[in-house]
């Protein structure tokens, strides 16, 4: 079976490898969609890359998900900390979804450290830089393969 997953991006993620490199790193937004784009179709996996800096635009994205994808792997970014709108509609989904954090945020700033959506997500990755999407992709595939 091909499963298809999206994968959400939040705000200033399309910055990546230009911005906060000793959090973020210097691989680019599109470097990471390729290295995304690879894994899966190694693994026969069908996938969409999106990215959003506008909360309500990710809260549709999530929202038409429910009919198109077999899971959801998020980095909500910011809004993390902030969205019971992006939490409200994850919530919604009710299949699996992997929270994904290319900084560890439990040793960032003190306002980091909460995160809105941990408690209704089936598991996440916190902390190991941008190979945690590809980790993210793999777990995803053994999770809708029902192997974890």
């Amino acid at each position: 079976m091909n499963y298809k997953i999206i994968i959400i991006n939040g705000p200033n993620l399309n910055l990546l490898g230009e911005r906060e490199q000793s959090h973020y790193g210097y691989t680019t937004f599109d470097e990471l969609k390729q290295n995304c784009e690879k894994k899966s179709k190694e693994l026969g996996l069908k996938i969409e890359f999106a990215q959003s800096n506008i909360e309500g635009e990710l809260v549709d994205l999530i929202q038409e998900s429910r009919n198109k994808f077999d899971g959801i792997i998020i980095n909500a970014a910011a809004f993390t900390h902030t969205s019971v709108a992006i939490r409200d509609a994850l919530d919604i989904f009710k299949k699996p979804i992997i929270e994904l954090h290319i900084s560890n945020i439990y040793k960032r700033e003190k306002f980091r450290q909460k995160s809105l959506i941990s408690d209704i997500v089936t598991g996440g990755i916190f902390g190991l830089g941008s190979d945690g999407y590809i980790l993210a992709i793999i777990s995803m595939h053994k999770l809708l393969k029902n192997e974890n």
